[in-house]
């Protein structure tokens, strides 16, 4: 899928690059999959279908140079990164925990591959980490390049509140025994550092905000046509912690007990096998209620297609049921000029008060986010402003140009700790 980590770290490298500073982006389990132009480097470390033998048996954990060689081509992990595998957090945790422990793990061999790849390159002047979940490569890497180490912070909270009992445990020790491994954490909001702060008792001088930004050349202005069709978009990966079905309620509750008419239900965004029944759900309640005219599917969509997407809606909303440390696709939309309306909770609150650019609502509850939805539907005047409003605000905040300058001030303190 288009994933968020990716989409930022894409962000952040190819905008320093593009200030001239010199940064390699080195994927590690799969190639990197971004709908903006990808400046990742071709070679995997880590790569996944090795990772995931090396834990099921030892027999894979030794060099064998004829199947690592095949596990490494272009052509076999572009077929597995392709293909529609169930990545479930709730079955994974035994791996998890493995790849916390770093070289103590069963991914050792792979994690030699990797620092003897960095012992040959140039020393950078630091090295960070994409989440917390790969901690356990800190002290390699540094060891392997003598430079300090930074740990981005950006939602596999989440992940880690699905693994199962013990890896959940298991898991958090794992990283908290490691902070010391560290030398500097970037978290992408300001919920993001309060709540990892909490759980890991990261010590201020190591921790940096350093908020999101996405290149906003390309979104908007909304293509709404006056008088047509309102489209309330969902824009997100389909999946129950992301409130589709909140979403679906809502709209029904408009549709059933006010005057809210002519409109449609529109969704887009990744949608994994393990989730397919979960949307047949939400087909099916609007179907029932004999509204399966106005709910549409538009599936995954490229840069193209989602910058077009956005344009077309009237509002947004992703009724997150859980604190959401992220929310690009709340940046996406204001950057099209399209109002939100979000539950007041976890990072949508810092991007709402930073940007202005939607209403937020009491989490959790449809009928309140039906209310924030029919207030803008009932003021076009409204939300038409927090739409000039959100636009504006992104482009001061949360530019891509905004996230390089922080990240820079960021890893300037971290590298001269």
């Amino acid at each position: 899928m288009y994933c968020g980590s990716c989409l930022r770290d894409n962000a952040l490298a190819a905008e320093l690059k593009r200030q001239g500073h010199h940064v390699v982006l080195l994927p590690l389990y799969t190639p990197t999959r971004t709908d903006e132009p990808n400046v990742s480097e071709p070679t995997v470390f880590l790569n996944g279908i090795s990772v995931c033998l090396c834990q099921e048996a030892a027999f894979f954990r030794r060099p064998r140079p004829l199947l690592d060689r095949l596990w490494d081509a272009p052509w076999m992990l572009k077929l597995a990164s392709q293909t529609s595998i169930r990545v479930n957090p709730h079955s994974l945790g035994a791996m998890t925990v493995s790849m916390l422990r770093g070289e103590a793990g069963y991914q050792l061999k792979d994690i030699r591959k990797l620092t003897a790849f960095l012992r040959t390159a140039e020393p950078p002047d630091i090295a960070t980490l994409p989440n917390s979940l790969l901690i356990g490569l800190a002290r390699p890497i540094r060891d392997a390049l003598g430079r300090p180490v930074a740990c981005t912070l950006q939602g596999e909270e989440l992940f880690l509140d699905q693994l199962q009992e013990p890896y959940r445990s298991q898991a958090l020790e794992l990283i908290r025994a490691k902070v010391e491994d560290v030398d500097g954490f970037v978290a992408v909001s300001e919920f993001c550092a309060d709540y990892w702060q909490g759980k890991l008792g990261i010590p201020d001088r190591k921790l940096h905000v350093v908020p999101l930004g996405i290149d906003a050349d390309g979104y908007g202005p909304p293509a709404r046509v006056p008088g047509g069709r309102f489209q309330v978009g969902f824009f997100a990966r389909v999946a129950p912690e992301k409130g589709l079905h909140l979403l679906a309620e809502s709209y029904l509750r408009l549709r059933r007990e006010s005057d809210f008419a002519g409109s449609a239900l529109e969704v887009a965004g990744y949608l994994a096998p393990e989730h397919r029944a979960y949307l047949h759900r939400v087909e099916r309640l609007m179907r029932n209620a004999g509204l399966a005219r106005e709910f549409h599917y538009r599936g995954e969509l490229d840069r193209a297609g989602k910058t077009e997407f956005l344009r077309s809606l009237n509002v947004l909303s992703v009724p997150s049921t859980y604190d959401e440390p992220k929310g690009i696709f709340l940046l996406e939309a204001m950057a099209s000029g399209v109002p939100v309306v979000q539950p007041r909770r976890g990072t949508f609150r810092e991007i709402l008060e930073r940007t202005g650019g939607g209403v937020m609502v009491e989490p959790d509850d449809a009928a309140r986010l039906a209310d924030g939805i029919y207030g803008l539907w009932k003021n076009p005047e409204l939300a038409a402003e927090l739409g000039r409003r959100g636009a504006e605000g992104v482009r001061r905040y949360y530019s891509a140009s905004h996230m390089a300058a922080r990240a820079l001030e960021a890893f300037q303190v971290i590298a001269h700790a």
